[in-house]
């Protein structure tokens, strides 16, 4: 990978941040910037194509509701799915 050279203006308060990380992982501060710069330079990359295509996905039954994910989890803790139903101490 060809690096170069750029200025940027910081925080001071983030830069307090890098060098306290940087002197903790035992890096230089210019690897967290690079390592931060590439991050979000992912995160807010545009693909070409979709992740999954209609073909790859499959239909789970419908929305979820609240009602459906506490069913679910009374049934794997034994205990009651409505809310208001609380075993007896």
């Amino acid at each position: 990978m060809a690096l170069k050279r750029t200025n940027v203006y910081a925080d001071d308060g983030d830069l307090a941040l890098i060098k306290a990380a940087a002197a903790r992982l035992g890096v230089a501060e210019a690897e967290i910037i690079r390592e931060g710069i590439h991050r979000i330079a992912l995160a807010h990359r545009v693909w070409d194509e979709p992740f999954v295509t209609d073909a790859e996905t499959f239909d789970l039954g419908g929305p979820v509701t609240a009602d459906d994910i506490r069913a679910v989890r009374a049934d794997r803790s034994g205990r009651s799915a409505r809310r208001d139903e609380s075993p007896a101490a």
